[in-house]
């Protein structure tokens, strides 16, 4: 009897033990410092930041929507996948369902707007595709002016990964740098090609995403330079040198040529604003005289004819000033 019940107090004792280690391992490997961190990488990596927040991707299948049925709807629509495209290179955090309700709710407004207002039909369509496509020229914008920073920060970039390499690091210690040590909008997407690369996604990969995500002609010269090293060998160093002097070489040269090309920008902007400028300035001094201009047939095709010249306008003028460097 002593013998059995000893045996039994001592087969309790180790499993309470395994049960006690066993919840703990539960609880270390599923709420753990450790959990928590890799947790935080994989929103990260998945689209969230640490708090919550959009942030770029790797995954080829982004969430276009809140909702389960109209994110299986918008993946469907090529349109969906292009803007979202675009707002990740604008490094907006709208998602694409968000960008259509904007869209549709300013397009509600004009309808609503044009229908108290007495106003002809050209303006009535003008002013429903401006409200339309205010999101979409609002995004362009956030996307050109996010690019254009990102490329001036590429020379800096390109002579801190040759400085790095030869101190001896590896390429992949010298992505995780560029992301901490340099000043966003570029750091941040290194360091996503870092978090890319460490999660298991093949380098030349996660550098043609980079180029993918910054669709800048700079930026994919220095990853063909580096993906060519890696072929064939080199001194990386001075190939990121040299591509660096002739980022700033080509810079400087576009410069030179915005400041040429301000006069007929500066152009293009008055001619194709003056004509309104001057109805609007005409209609508030006399009405009854401007509005014969829509309220007559004859009016309402001249402001076809001066709507077509005034457009046929601007985009020659835009092709003339537009020098591609």
């Amino acid at each position: 009897m002593d013998t059995f019940f000893y045996t039994f107090a001592v087969l309790l004792f180790a499993a309470i033990i395994l049960l006690i280690e066993g919840a703990y391992l539960w609880w270390s490997t599923n709420h753990g410092k450790a959990a928590q961190r890799v947790a935080r990488r994989l929103r990260l990596m998945s689209g969230a930041g640490a708090d919550g927040s959009e942030r770029v991707s790797i995954l080829k299948q982004r969430h276009f929507s809140k909702g389960e049925w109209m994110d299986d709807l918008l993946h469907r629509l090529r349109l969906a996948h292009t803007i979202d495209r675009m707002l990740v290179q604008a490094g907006v955090k709208w998602t694409v369902a968000q960008f259509f309700a904007l869209s549709a709710a300013l397009l509600g407004a004009a309808l609503v707007l044009v229908q108290l207002w007495s106003m002809p039909l050209p303006a009535k369509i003008v002013l429903a595709l401006m409200a339309t496509g205010a999101p979409y020229g609002l995004l362009v914008r956030a996307r050109a002016k996010r690019l254009q920073k990102i490329e001036q920060q590429l020379p800096e970039a390109a002579d801190f990964l040759a400085r790095a390499m030869r101190s001896g690091h590896s390429f992949t210690n010298v992505l995780q740098m560029v992301g901490t040590e340099l000043p966003e909008p570029l750091s941040g997407e290194f360091r996503t090609a870092h978090e890319e690369i460490n999660y298991g996604v093949p380098m030349n990969e996660a550098l043609h995403n980079l180029a993918t995500r910054l669709p800048l002609t700079d930026l994919r010269y220095l990853i063909i330079a580096v993906l060519i090293q890696r072929e064939s060998g080199g001194n990386l160093a001075e190939i990121l040198n040299n591509i660096s002097h002739i980022i700033r070489e080509r810079l400087s040269l576009i410069a030179k040529v915005r400041v040429l090309s301000a006069e007929g920008r500066m152009s293009a902007w008055i001619l194709g604003l003056l004509p309104f400028a001057m109805i609007g300035v005409m209609s508030i001094g006399n009405l009854a005289y401007i509005s014969q201009l829509w309220t007559e047939p004859a009016g309402i095709k001249l402001l076809w004819y001066g709507a077509g010249m005034i457009l046929f306008g601007v985009l020659w003028l835009r092709s003339v000033i537009h020098i591609r460097v």
